[in-house]
């Protein structure tokens, strides 16, 4: 056992950098209302619109991506990338029903169409209900060549309800139907308590309603594309009986479409789905002699329970041959392939989605939801393994498939890597953050069974650290911790969660799930308790700002020292030495009115010694001052490094604890506050570039949260500015985030501009 440590340097309990959410399928905890969804409404498009119709193709990966493609005036063609942009992406991503556009890729990233080029220099501002709407050359009018098509990634959601309605002959099969949502719906009561879902019907949402598939003509292609999916590696037979008995009991309402996949699509809405040969005796919802369509799938290893121990205590992979390295979450990663005894990597070279399933599936999970090349996840080292891996989508291993063994002038900044569908395992709501300042970080809440309920509790801080961090975070579906943080005083939590529910916790760093890690179970023990601690918390004076303020003219031969901390706005750098900067100068007054000592975060071995202010820098940057237009533009700026940082007064009874002077210690006690008189360097603002007139000046106490506080909101203050080219008046300053409120004149388009909380200076005073 390592001797205990200070305060000062105990790690601290789970801030949080998100990466993707592979959880998102798995919905909200029983009783969590679930977020309301935009229902879908045809839009009114003007009768003289030119009529086009939209689709995705060329080189996909996945159903929610592809080149533009535009149907117009009976042919197909193209979208230019010139001056494209997230505006337009999202327009056309929500007229071919996807909820919203995640990016765009210009060049032909998906291949080059053909055809004419429909539009160029296409300016949208998202609003739009269709392309047509945007500005831009004029249909047929462009100078560009099919090297320059554009593409687009979709969300993978739709619009809830969204009809495609088909108007042009364009002679496009499955343009007209859309897939909403698909789900695997346990029936058997053995199947409803289990986890994850492995059996069911198939269910499809349409029009908001979830309906079942007919299974005439249902072939083994299609359930492996289901399972695959909803992260499975491949499908089983089932007891057909049970539920054809079940069908009888309760009538099915059938989806009036049939499916046809080749085994390999990412998702149902990438097999051919029709009315035409396969849907005979299926009509109008009904399926004759026929039942609703039930896949059983076979979970990987990791993700299979057993009677023993539950689900496996820590992710292992099945096949020794191939693994994933560098990925945040469970199922992601860098590939690699064990070849002669030594792992090497993958050359992208014609890396696909394809490719990019046969390792998931390998591995124990589902399909690839994506294929990275690039380096994306990370470089590896050794040898490149393989180049050009082509596959058929139904191979066992992805050494099976047919690859170069030659990488000519392959590095590991072309590394191959991929993101795999995975089971919903339901671990994402048995744990919680709570407190932070973001949903990304804050105190660790788990959910127990005590005395046959479930309850939240407190994980113990006693001997966390980094990999139960990480554990978390992969758990949540959060990708990678930043920081694991043990002294959990500045994040509450909720008060109903304060008893310690874990403790004992260490993890290995592999684990799906906290709970999979060692832990004391039901025997707590925890000598370091649970329970929140006082924090401080840091108030600025705004009547001494206001008391304080006046403007200074200074040579910039005086200001090298301030020049050296880049106190000076940019345009210093061009002045002579006898060039004058106008400085708008105040004193501040920082109070200290928490429960604890507010100290700085780095201790004093690495404070930085500044030679030419002969004093030590205790934190990078302690305050900003900012000066901002009325509609909010920030027009200069300051900042103020913590140089010294101690109690400059104290209210009665109370003692000065901390002095910079001689290295001392540096801090603000309780009931203590600490002054940054106005002719000390660096406390103002360079106003030397600035107009005359009326402005908000702002100030943020620990502004980057480097010191963890018990309450942010009152760390900013602001105040009304005014500055007429000679004089400067500050006024109405006071504390808290949303002092004003702006909308502009529906009359005039000028800006109007209230004060929240408090009597305007002007009644409806209009700002021109």
């Amino acid at each position: 056992m390592s001797a205990p440590r200070s305060s000062s340097d105990l790690p601290r309990l789970v801030v949080l950098f998100p990466t993707a959410d592979i959880y998102e399928h798995m919905g909200y905890p029983p009783g969590y209302p679930e977020p309301e969804q935009e229902m879908y409404s045809a839009p009114h498009i003007p009768a003289d619109t030119p009529r086009i119709q939209l689709r995705l193709a060329g080189d996909k990966r996945k159903h929610n991506e592809g080149r533009v493609e535009v149907f117009y005036s009976g042919e197909w063609g193209t979208v230019c990338d010139d001056d494209f942009s997230i505006h337009n992406a999202q327009v056309v991503c929500r007229e071919l029903g996807y909820l919203e556009a995640m990016s765009w890729s210009p060049s032909a990233k998906y291949g080059k169409g053909e055809g004419r080029v429909w539009f160029d220099n296409v300016h949208c501002s998202g609003k739009e209900s269709t392309l047509a709407l945007c500005a831009s050359n004029g249909i047929g009018v462009s100078d560009c060549k099919h090297s320059e098509d554009v593409g687009v990634i979709c969300s993978d959601k739709r619009i809830p309800g969204f009809k495609f309605i088909n108007t042009l002959p364009n002679h496009v099969e499955n343009l007209n139907i859309q897939v909403e949502d698909v789900r695997i719906r346990a029936i058997l009561s053995s199947y409803r308590k289990r986890i994850p879902v492995t059996e069911g019907y198939v269910e499809v949402k349409d029009g908001g309603k979830w309906k079942q598939i007919c299974n005439a003509d249902w072939n083994p292609q299609n359930s492996r594309v289901i399972c695959g999916m909803f992260g499975f590696p491949g499908e089983r037979k089932y007891n057909a009986r049970v539920y054809k008995m079940f069908a009888r009991r309760r009538k099915p309402s059938y989806w009036d479409y049939s499916v046809n996949c080749t085994g390999n699509e990412a998702h149902l809405s990438s097999c051919h789905l029709g009315q035409g040969d396969m849907a005979e005796g299926k009509d109008n919802g009904t399926c004759t002699g026929g039942l609703p369509v039930v896949v059983s799938c076979v979970p990987g290893r990791a993700f299979a329970p057993t009677p023993q121990s539950g689900f496996r205590k820590a992710f292992r992979q099945e096949q020794p041959l191939v693994r994933l390295r560098g990925g945040a979450i469970v199922g992601e990663g860098r590939v690699e392939v064990l070849k002669g005894g030594e792992w090497g990597t993958i050359c992208d070279d014609h890396w696909s989605l394809l490719a990019s399933s046969v390792v998931c599936r390998e591995l124990g999970f589902g399909t690839a939801k994506e294929s990275l090349s690039g380096g994306r996840l990370g470089q590896g080292m050794g040898p490149v393994h393989m180049n050009e891996v082509q596959c058929s989508g139904f191979e066992k291993s992805i050494t099976e498939c047919l690859f170069d063994k030659e990488s000519l002038g392959c590095s590991h900044e072309e590394d191959a890597a991929v993101r795999c569908n995975v089971p919903a395992m339901g671990f994402q709501e048995q744990l919680r953050l709570r407190g932070g300042r973001n949903p990304f970080e804050g105190r660790v809440e788990v959910l127990v069974e005590r005395n046959g309920s479930l309850v939240w509790g407190t994980v113990c801080s006693e001997g966390w650290g980094t990999m139960e961090a990480m554990v978390t975070c992969r758990q949540l579906g959060l990708g990678f911790a930043s920081s694991a943080f043990q002294e959990t005083w500045y994040w509450p939590g909720d008060v109903s969660a304060d008893r310690v529910a874990m403790s004992g916790v260490r993890c290995s760093g592999t684990e799906m799930t906290l709970s999979h890690c060692l832990h004391h179970g039901a025997h707590l023990a925890c000598p370091k308790g649970g329970g929140p601690k006082p924090a401080p918390d840091l108030v600025l004076n705004p009547q001494v700002v206001e008391q304080t303020t006046y403007m200074e003219d200074r040579p910039m031969f005086m200001l090298q020292c301030a020049y050296e901390e880049d106190c000076l706005a940019s345009s210093s750098r061009e002045s002579p030495a006898t060039a004058i900067r106008r400085l708008l100068r105040f004193s501040s007054q920082i109070h200290n009115n928490g429960q604890s000592d507010f100290r700085p975060k780095a201790g004093r071995h690495s404070w930085v010694w500044h030679e030419c202010h002969r004093h030590y820098h205790s934190m990078e940057v302690f305050t900003h001052y900012d000066l901002f237009s009325l509609n909010g533009t920030k027009v200069a700026e300051g900042h103020k490094a913590s140089f010294c940082l101690e109690d400059s007064e104290c209210d009665e009874g109370i003692d000065k604890r901390y002095e910079c002077a001689n290295f001392g210690e540096q801090g603000i006690t309780v009931g203590c506050w600490d002054t940054y008189r106005h002719d000390i360097d660096c406390q103002w603002v360079d106003i030397s570039d600035i107009k005359p007139g009326d402005y908000i000046f702002q100030v943020v106490i620990n502004p980057n949260y480097e010191v963890p506080e018990s309450d942010y909101s009152n760390n900013i203050m602001k105040c009304r500015c005014r500055y007429d080219g000679n004089r400067v008046w500050m006024y109405s300053c006071h504390n808290g985030k949303e002092p004003y409120i702006y909308f502009k004149s529906l009359q005039n388009n000028s800006v109007i501009l209230r004060v929240k909380g408090l009597i305007p200076l002007v009644p409806n005073h209009v700002i021109a």
